[in-house]
């Protein structure tokens, strides 16, 4: 992966990671306000469930930037880079399970059954993409075996050589 390409992923992701920030601060208080006359319980769900949400990006932006920091440094097939996917997978499944649950909540209620709809099909597509990043840790796993295999060839190339 070149530079251009790690340096404009890493713009992407701080400017991400500042907007959800300011979702956090801002936005978040704003919906707090907007459901002042709400039932309590449901008021309070949402923003939650909002904090967490986006809580979930932080974290796959942050495990990203650590990964890209890897591969920056030549060093991402290491049996270390797992801890990262795995943290990635669980908060992509998190905002999954956060989306369902917001479809859950909004169901009996006066939303639209179409949004309503549309939410759990957000949480259905994150799924997928949690699978998809299993598929992902699979092929790192097999390219970690594979570069342990070279570097053993290697080696026994080297001592024979010699």
């Amino acid at each position: 992966m070149g530079t251009a390409t790690i340096a404009a992923l890493r713009v992407v992701i701080a400017l991400a990671l500042i907007g959800s920030l300011i979702v956090q601060t801002v936005g978040v208080p704003l919906v707090w306000n907007d459901l002042e006359g709400a039932e309590p319980w449901g008021r309070i769900a949402l923003v939650i469930i909002a904090v967490l949400g986006v809580a979930t990006l932080q974290v796959f932006g942050v495990c990203v930037w650590m990964l890209l920091t890897k591969v920056r440094r030549g060093s991402i097939f290491q049996p270390s880079s797992f801890r990262y996917v795995d943290v990635i997978i669980g908060a992509i499944l998190a905002a999954a399970v956060f989306a369902w649950i917001l479809a859950a909540l909004l169901a009996p209620g006066d939303a639209a059954p179409g949004i309503i709809a549309l939410i759990g099909g957000i949480g259905v597509v994150l799924a997928g993409m949690a699978l998809l990043a299993v598929v992902m840790k699979a092929l790192l796993r097999q390219a970690i075996a594979r570069d342990a295999e070279a570097m053993a060839l290697r080696s026994e190339l080297d001592d024979e050589v010699i």
